[in-house]
């Protein structure tokens, strides 16, 4: 059994999910060539590789849809696909409601195979998996709405610390000595952009290793870059070319 990782699938199916797989409510080839098709592609990519005893996380900006009701269609889509899948919260992703709710949402409808990873942590392969959103936009680029930037830094500080802890329990439990993986829909660090409550609250937790979407077009850039210690992997789908991107 393998672990995977891809972010960024950003799909917007309609009620009945076309068997072709193509997301009709918001097409994503406005945003360059390489997403034409794209539901298809990670349907025909993934296939490939990933197998039903398999765990596949996707942190964040899962669906299009605005409500929890809309996301069905969508989630309908990875539930097909093989493996267990391990959604994470993104900035698109306003479908995005409590754990309990989200949860009762998939049995009450009979969607298997998904859980979320959301201010918990998880065991998959003999490591122990964290994650949070995490925060992109700096204070200074704030002209046209009303942010608290410093609140919304705390609270996604807040949500990973609390994974984090949780990860730390299940490494005590089982036993595992390597540190938890964290999966961020926002890279902490880009460029001259930093958010180092964030990389001080995995460093506290021994974190050596991140995955990180949301940075789309950057295909020329290398996938990993090392910060204070910690390896950075970018596994946004469409850098990924929409081929999941093998953990262990």
């Amino acid at each position: 059994m393998s672990l995977w990782v891809m972010a960024d699938t950003h799909l917007s199916f309609s009620p009945g999910v076309s068997p072709s797989w193509v997301c009709v409510s918001k097409p994503m080839d406005r945003f360059g060539g390489r997403w034409t098709n794209h539901a298809e592609k990670i349907a025909r990519r993934w296939s490939a590789v990933v197998e039903a005893g398999d765990t596949v996380v996707i942190p964040g900006d899962i669906s299009w849809a605005g409500k929890l009701e809309e996301a069905e269609a969508d989630l309908r889509f990875l539930a097909s696909l093989p493996g267990k899948k391990l959604l994470g919260k993104g900035n698109h992703d306003y479908w995005w409601t409590s754990l309990s709710r989200m949860r009762r949402f998939l049995e009450e409808r009979g969607i298997g195979g998904i859980d979320f990873l959301y201010n918990n942590a998880f065991c998959v392969e003999g490591r122990v998996l964290a994650g949070s959103r995490g925060w992109f936009l700096e204070e200074h680029q704030q002209t046209a709405f009303d942010t608290d930037y410093a609140k919304l830094v705390n609270r996604e500080c807040e949500r990973l610390e609390l994974s984090l802890t949780a990860a730390d329990k299940l490494r005590d439990e089982h036993g595992i000595d390597a540190p938890a993986l964290v999966f961020l829909h926002f890279p902490p660090v880009w460029g001259d952009f930093r958010v180092d409550e964030l990389l001080d609250v995995m460093l506290r937790h021994g974190v050596r290793e991140c995955w990180y979407g949301h940075i789309h077009g950057q295909y020329e850039e290398p996938p990993h870059f090392e910060y204070r210690g910690i390896r950075f992997t970018n596994a946004a789908a469409d850098y990924l070319d929409f081929l999941p991107r093998k953990i262990i």
